[in-house]
């Protein structure tokens, strides 16, 4: 059964997003990846929306929000989440849970909202800046981007965010982000990759500053994400926990291993449903 599910544009400080709304019971805010949108939540909304009522963001330039023309921060984002609860009437702390981008915008989040966030879930979130070397291609890269459109790295985003040669190891996860990818408003998602992937800053020093129960989930295979620097960015929390889960990209879990994953943040909201 398709879950019902309305939807609703919000103007923050980075322009209109949309926001998509479903389930029942406390708040909880979903974030996607960079490049994706709201979309790959969908192997997880029906289960986790027995818990709670969902509301799915789609980020600047990403889905159906078209995102600012001008650099803006991870901190920005997590400002105009906070917008997003006061426009929505979202009163009670959420749960948050995100995933690439929306983890590190969660983190930001709790750190700066903490009455407003009453857990943090983060999937294929490394808390560690881009290395060097992987700036400088990601950077001609974004530039590629922005003259060519996304058809020409369709392939390299997918193999990145799925696990290489997704097309033929998981061809529907591997639908999912390349359409995704190709989703959205051009100029905005090159923005976004400028803003938010070349000036990614080191979020270490906020962690141990992160009071809320903390969940960091990594993909086993996720070159992307290192697992000791994972495992390392949770224990630094105060009330932080690590998992590895099944994937070798950054949303490879949530489309491969979705029922795990579920039954995981559904486990640790009921752990922490006191707080």
């Amino acid at each position: 059964m398709k879950t019902a599910m309305s939807s609703a544009m919000v103007d923050t400080g980075l322009g209109p997003l949309k926001v998509r709304r479903t389930g029942a019971g406390e708040p909880a805010i979903l974030w996607h990846s960079m490049f994706v949108d709201s979309e790959t939540f969908a192997d997880v909304v029906q289960e986790l929306g027995r818990d709670r009522e969902l509301f799915l963001i789609d980020g600047p330039g990403h889905g159906g929000s078209p995102g600012p023309r001008k650099l803006y921060s991870l901190q920005d984002c997590a400002t105009a989440a906070a917008a997003v609860m006061v426009a929505l009437n979202i009163a009670g702390p959420v749960d948050w849970v995100g995933n690439a981008w929306g983890g590190h915008v969660g983190i930001l989040f709790a750190d700066r909202f903490p009455t407003r966030c009453r857990t943090l879930t983060t999937i294929g979130t490394p808390a560690y800046p881009l290395p060097k070397a992987m700036r400088l291609k990601t950077k001609l890269l974004v530039n590629l981007y922005r003259a060519l459109g996304p058809d020409p790295f369709r392939k390299t985003v997918t193999e990145a965010l799925v696990g290489h040669n997704a097309a033929t190891t998981a061809p529907d996860a591997a639908r999912t982000v390349s359409e995704a990818f190709q989703r959205g408003d051009r100029r905005g998602k090159y923005w976004a990759m400028r803003s938010l992937m070349l000036r990614r800053p080191d979020l270490r020093p906020v962690l141990p500053r992160i009071q809320v129960p903390t969940l960091m989930m990594s993909g086993r295979d996720d070159a992307m994400n290192d697992a000791g620097e994972a495992e390392r960015a949770a224990q630094a929390m105060p009330a932080g926990q690590f998992l590895r889960v099944p994937g070798g990209g950054h949303v490879a879990p949530l489309l491969m291993a979705s029922a795990q994953v579920t039954g995981l943040i559904r486990e640790f909201w009921s752990a922490n449903r006191e707080r």
